[in-house]
């Protein structure tokens, strides 16, 4: 196979800025390609060309495979890197690559088809022995089914879309009256996000840990895994902190996750970078979730405590190199975390908060590590997932990780919208969480807003304003002005505050 020569990067924001850096690094050439509203991001500076590929909406632009194929062409780029989200996870796109005789970094259409949908999944994780929660293999023919098979496995029990994840086209099922109305709506959101309606159950566990395994595998049968994440702390079924180690794993239970996860990519035939996801209950046992046939927002944390660039040998496996190393050569030291900084506001059930970023001023210091895709002065766009950063910390333990994640936070600066700082902070600095007994319904149950104090980005309001009347104070030079000014600056930061009680 020839070595990739250029990159176009099918993808927006950070996860654009971080491939461009690997590529950069392995001196590979870059093309980005941008819609309207992001014509002044930084990715589209940082790459070598860049191309527009239509309207704001991504309907219209990102998922347009005809589109980004053209771009490809139009630059002469010989491979493309999806990222994640958009079409990196889109079976058709990857074939079409192929047809087109441009590389696909990431696995073939095949394994993403079969991985992408639930049931087929389901099916061929029993062929292979990896243990999966009781349930449906198949998709619903009916609700009278659904019932049935749920008084076998019994109540609670998880409708789940077929097709696609993130969270949509899932409703948790306590009673058979809530049967029709749950499978409805689930139906309806799977078919909206996915295209396809089929849905399928399972039975819901009460007290579950989510914890994955990061593999890699190369076109010479070698398939390795660069051990575990913890990503428990969800809002409406998605990530919000993550981090590697997983704190509840003994070094057997991680070894039997870690052969599983190995399992499921070779029943495939998995080649590249993939993500296999468990569920892990109160008594130990995990059963398998779905694959994710690409990188994984989290992935950073995996980075930092292994020194493995993921990006890096994402390009080389799909030029066909062989993996540089054995499975005993990886080994992790230390702890990540990862917050996943969003212009949500997490006072009001983590809505989105759009607005231009007055200030973006991002943390740093030892054993920190921001990927952002936004600047001081852009604006966060309804259009796209409302993602500014990606913060994360490294120590040598679990202890100096969160006391580092918690510095970082403090020193994070942004005006212009609310975020989810006040939340990791929140989060970091609870006990359930320092002390690793926690799991994914720690926002329903553990979260009190009221208790974050004042919302970050509201401060930092705040303080602007007040800065605004001093400064218009000093230019008049009055004493009485002076009285007026920090009267006005007190006033105006109590209205804030009392707002929001």
């Amino acid at each position: 196979m020839p070595e990739i020569k250029k990159i176009l990067i099918a993808n927006r924001g950070e996860i654009a800025l971080r491939v461009i850096r690997s590529c950069k690094d392995l001196g590979k050439k870059t093309v980005a390609v941008y819609s309207e509203t992001d014509a002044e991001s930084p990715h589209v500076f940082q790459a070598d060309e860049s191309v527009h590929i239509g309207p704001a909406a991504s309907s219209e632009s990102y998922l347009v495979i005809d589109k980004i194929i053209d771009a490809a062409r139009q630059t002469g780029a010989d491979a493309i890197h999806p990222g994640y989200g958009f079409l990196s996870e889109n079976a058709d796109f990857s074939a079409r690559c192929q047809e087109e005789n441009i590389t696909f970094i990431g696995p073939n259409p095949k394994a993403i088809e079969l991985m992408g949908d639930k049931t087929k999944a389901r099916e061929l994780m029993k062929e292979v022995g990896v243990p999966f929660p009781p349930g449906t293999t198949n998709a619903l023919e009916s609700v009278e089914e659904a019932e049935e098979i749920a008084h076998d496995i019994g109540f609670p029990v998880l409708v789940k879309a077929a097709a696609g994840g993130g969270g949509k086209g899932m409703r948790i099922v306590d009673e058979p009256s809530e049967f029709k109305s749950s499978i409805k709506a689930a139906k309806s959101e799977a078919r909206n996000s996915f295209g396809d309606d089929r849905v399928y159950i399972e039975k819901y566990l009460v007290e579950p840990r989510h914890v994955e395994f990061q593999i890699i595998a190369d076109e010479h049968g070698n398939v390795l895994h660069l051990f575990d994440r913890e990503c428990s702390i969800q809002r409406r079924h998605q990530k919000v902190i993550e981090e590697a180690p997983c704190t509840i794993l003994t070094d057997e239970l991680r070894q039997e996750m870690a052969d599983a996860a190995i399992s499921a990519a070779n029943a495939c035939d998995y080649v590249g970078a993939g993500t296999v996801e468990f569920l892990v209950d109160d008594d130990r046992k995990f059963y398998f979730l779905e694959m994710n046939t690409r990188l994984q927002v989290e992935h950073p944390v995996t980075e930092l405590i292994t020194g493995v660039d993921l990006v890096n040998l994402q390009i080389k496996v799909a030029q066909g190199e062989p993996l540089p190393f054995s499975q005993d050569d990886i080994k992790p030291q230390g702890h990540a975390i990862e917050c996943r900084i969003y212009a949500e506001d997490p006072r009001d059930q983590f809505l989105p908060s759009t607005g231009t970023l007055t200030k973006h001023r991002i943390p740093s210091g030892n054993g920190i590590r921001v990927d952002a895709g936004v600047e001081e002065g852009q604006t966060i766009s309804i259009n796209y997932d409302p993602m500014i950063s990606k913060l994360c910390a490294y120590g040598s333990d679990r202890v100096q990780a969160i006391s580092r994640m918690l510095r970082a936070l403090d020193e994070y600066e942004i005006a212009g919208c609310r975020t989810t700082i006040p939340f990791c902070r929140y989060v970091l600095s609870h006990k359930d969480f320092t002390s690793g007994s926690y799991d994914t319904h720690f926002v329903k149950e553990q979260f009190i807003p009221a208790e974050m104090g004042i919302a970050e980005g509201e401060e930092k309001e705040i303080q602007l304003v007040a800065a605004s009347l001093l400064k218009l104070n000093e230019s008049k030079g009055s004493a009485s002005t002076e009285h007026s000014t920090s009267a006005t600056a007190e006033r105006h930061s109590q209205w804030w505050k009392n707002r929001r009680k």
